[in-house]
């Protein structure tokens, strides 16, 4: 049995992380741009716990919190131009995913001054990129522990990643008490996304040994706390936070083996188009999903359903109730455009499927999107 797993970022868990782990930041250099939102760095207490720590080490600061959501790639361009002007010898990320994945880019950016904003996905330069601190605000994307950033293309509008060890972080500090200040509705959409990571990634033909052990300790957690939220409609007790942003954690370490499969590039279609949060946009597709799993993956299913305790319909109502998707109409002409752009873009997401998916396929699926 291979037995290969690469994984380099030093995650530091628990309560009070940043606070009591100030030390790691020293080693990293004496300047440091902070790269964040506009809000959930402050609202999450994060902003001022990764000050404070700065300060108690010497760390001179600069904040940049001009990322927004779907991050463009025109702002990490800028924000890498700030992190030269301030001779800044490393990264801070803080936020949910937008800013995390931007904040990869910023310390490619911040190194490479020649390269203009889409450079960065041809994937050559001559300077690696600045050393790389995360901190997560929400309980979804995984990236704090993910060599993948999800950027978007300003003219365009399009989502479009970079992946490679140049987008690990050097250093993840994962402490649940920055998600406590999420609203219900993100903290929904943030725990449907890192269940798709994990059903997902559940299904590749990649998820064997390590990431399938990680898919295991993850899909149950998030499902459990995903559960509670859809009974109550009302925010989670801290338990329930924290079992939230571990099981992202851990399903995000499983799609940095495993990959994503269908369901990710066709919900960035709704969230491109259609204003659908990620989370919810991903999670649209996983009742289909499933039920091409029922029947090109029976085996993989009827362990996933076990260890989660219920039953294929069951799974899939639950999921659709959650969800709350718009009217939305999508005609054949523009389903057969999505599809095909994504069938050229990220072929292996569809072919890593259970059963592979074919353009008509996908088209159908984004045709009857509300059926």
């Amino acid at each position: 049995m291979d037995f290969n797993f690469f994984m380099p970022v030093r995650l530091v868990s628990g309560k009070n992380t940043v606070a009591g782990n100030s030390a790691l930041l020293k080693p990293l250099g004496g300047r440091c741009l902070i790269v964040t939102g506009a809000s959930s760095a402050r609202l999450s207490g994060a902003l001022d716990d990764i000050i404070a720590a700065l300060q108690k080490e010497g760390i001179a600061y600069d904040i940049f919190d001009g990322i927004g959501q779907n991050p463009l790639i025109s702002a990490c361009h800028s924000a890498g131009a700030r992190a030269r002007a301030f001779e800044a010898d490393f990264i801070v990320g803080i936020g949910g995913g937008s800013p995390l994945d931007a904040a990869k880019a910023v310390a490619i950016y911040a190194t490479n001054a020649d390269l203009q904003p889409t450079d960065i996905y041809k994937r050559v330069y001559k300077n690696a990129p600045l050393p790389l601190v995360l901190i997560g605000t929400t309980a979804g994307t995984g990236s704090e522990v993910t060599g993948v950033s999800v950027l978007t293309v300003d003219e365009t509008g399009r989502k479009k990643s970079i992946v490679g060890p140049d987008c690990y972080a050097k250093i993840a500090f994962a402490d649940p008490k920055y998600t406590y200040s999420v609203p219900y509705d993100i903290t929904v959409s943030t725990g449907l996304d890192a269940f798709s990571h994990g059903v997902e990634a559940w299904f590749t033909p990649k998820c064997t040994g390590v990431s399938k052990c990680f898919a295991v300790k993850g899909i149950p957690m998030l499902w459990s706390a995903l559960k509670t939220l859809h009974l109550s409609y009302e925010l989670p007790a801290k338990p329930v936070r924290d079992e939230l942003y571990f099981g992202s954690l851990y399903t995000g370490l499983a799609i940095n083996a495993c990959g994503t499969a269908f369901p990710h590039p066709l919900g960035y279609i709704l969230t491109e188009n259609y204003g659908v949060p990620h989370g919810k946009a991903c999670a649209v597709f996983l009742p289909p999903f499933l039920r091409r799993a029922h029947k090109y993956e029976p085996q993989k299913l009827a362990e996933l359903l076990a260890l989660l305790q219920t039953d294929l319909e069951t799974l899939c109502k639950a999921i659709a109730g959650q969800i709350g998707l718009p009217n939305i109409h999508i005609t054949q002409g523009q389903a057969t455009q999505y599809a095909e752009r994504w069938v050229a873009e990220s072929p292996r997401n569809f072919d890593s499927s259970p059963g592979g998916l074919t353009v008509n396929e996908a088209r159908e699926l984004l045709a009857n999107i509300n059926n």
